[in-house]
């Protein structure tokens, strides 16, 4: 069996020099005679179709991390493969467009991954620091780095807007710190946080680097976490994961839009999901979506439909209007005037009420405007994992200001029934974006 595909190797070593041959200019005697097949020859295989992931092995620059955290994270991932799947599932709409943007600053692909262990490749991600979106800004970070946040928007969560700020961000860190380790510490705890670590060890006589630095238990975990997930995708086998491929194409482009057009509209107009559309677009707090830079993100495959539905339309492109809600005003008083109830009403805004339902301060509201609008699910929502119940919690599950969960429960849908945000539902119990809610869990509202 040895000798026989020996025998086969050298019978292919010979076929593709005589493949060469055959390549050559034909000699001034006339050429050379084809060749005639043989028995060693193989049917030609087709080449597959490429794959992201390899495309990001090939980019890996970090250095290996001899640490014991990383052995840790990688059994942690390793046994959860249905957490991959699903961080596979969201990440392979965005992950071409973030190694592309990786790649053209000359950036080790590792940091492509970084999302993973920053948000799970959710864009709707919140934090109990408050920080948002796939690379989880916190407000005053975002600002800096030119992430507008206000009523209409909140571009942390922009897929697009957000990815170039971190790549900026992270560059700026590594430039100031000298090496990727330190400045993915820095991404984590702040500079400030990283430079007095520095300055202390260097006070001692002690080494700087990332792993003689004394860190906060997060960061002194993140990095080592990246380095789990980057092996796991290097050598995904040895972990007994199956990791499902991406094709290495994009996957989304940015459409010019009108200033201001429905949620549930443009994802009519692209034919697409409601929450596929939102998913492209997470960054819009309300179902108007707010196209302030003049484009909006959708799928490769939809751009032109939409398009060509957009100038075909010739109805309103928006059902809401903006009123000014007067502190103390009776929510339900308001949505009454405009064919709407309390709770409706509170789902499309993310509203600051008392415990009687009043405004606690003067703020804008959207309201219908004269075509018909339902509420749509509001864009700035946690992904939730399972679909939420349609029903109304049994009234035993409710008392004054508390909701006990209820088997098949998930946030956002806990959180749409009782017109909260989901922000404001975790941080009002204290919970992180990632947390999974048990039945008999008992949940503030207010």
């Amino acid at each position: 069996m040895i000798r026989r595909r020996i025998l086969k190797f050298l019978a292919l070593l010979c076929a593709l020099a005589a493949s060469s041959a055959l390549a050559a200019p034909p000699a001034a005697t006339g050429g050379a005679a084809p060749r005639i097949p043989d028995a060693f020859d193989e049917p030609a295989v087709p080449m597959p179709d490429p794959d992201l992931w390899q495309r990001v092995r090939r980019g890996f620059l970090l250095e290996p991390l001899d640490s014991p955290r990383v052995l840790e994270h990688e059994t942690w991932y390793a046994n959860r493969p249905d957490y991959i799947k699903r961080f596979v599932d969201r990440g392979s709409r965005y992950l071409h467009h973030i190694v592309e943007e990786v790649e053209k600053r000359g950036m080790p692909t590792e940091i492509a991954l970084l999302p993973v262990v920053e948000s799970a490749f959710n864009p709707h991600a919140y934090s109990r620091s408050r920080a948002s979106g796939l690379w989880q800004f916190i407000p005053s970070t975002g600002k800096n780095y030119g992430l507008a946040q206000d009523w209409w928007k909140d571009n942390r969560r922009d897929i697009v807007a957000a990815t170039h700020a971190a790549l900026n961000y992270l560059q700026k860190l590594h430039d100031q710190f000298g090496n990727w380790e330190l400045a993915l510490a820095a991404y984590n705890c702040g500079e400030g946080c990283v430079g007095r670590a520095i300055a202390a060890n260097q006070r001692r006589g002690l080494p700087t680097d990332y792993l003689s630095l004394k860190l906060p238990p997060e960061t002194t975990n993140y990095v080592p976490k990246l380095v789990a997930v980057k092996n796991i995708v290097l050598s995904p086998g040895l972990y007994g994961i199956d990791l499902e491929s991406i094709p290495d194409q994009p996957y989304f482009t940015t459409v010019e839009a009108p200033a201001k057009i429905d949620v549930k509209l443009a994802a009519k107009l692209a034919g697409m999901p409601e929450d596929e559309f939102v998913a492209l677009n997470p960054s819009h707090n309300k179902p108007v979506a707010m196209a302030h830079t003049g484009t909006l993100v959708l799928p490769l495959d939809k751009a032109e439909q939409f398009r060509e539905n957009l100038e075909n339309w010739d109805r309103p492109l928006v059902t809401w209007n903006t009123i000014q809600g007067r502190k103390g005003e009776s929510i339900d008083a308001i949505a009454r005037r405009h064919g709407l109830t309390g709770s409706a009403l509170r789902q499309a805004n993310n509203l600051h009420v008392n415990r009687k339902g009043r405004l606690t301060a003067s703020q804008p509201i959207l309201v219908p405007g004269r075509g018909k609008a339902s509420p749509p699910a509001v864009a700035a929502r946690q992904e939730p994992a399972a679909p939420p119940s349609p029903d109304r919690p049994p009234a035993q599950s409710r008392s004054a200001g508390v909701y006990t969960v209820q088997a098949g429960d998930t946030l956002y849908g806990i959180a749409r029934q009782f017109g909260r945000a989901v922000p404001d539902l975790l941080q009002l119990n204290n919970l992180t974006a990632r947390a999974i809610i048990q039945p008999g869990l008992r949940l503030r509202l207010h």
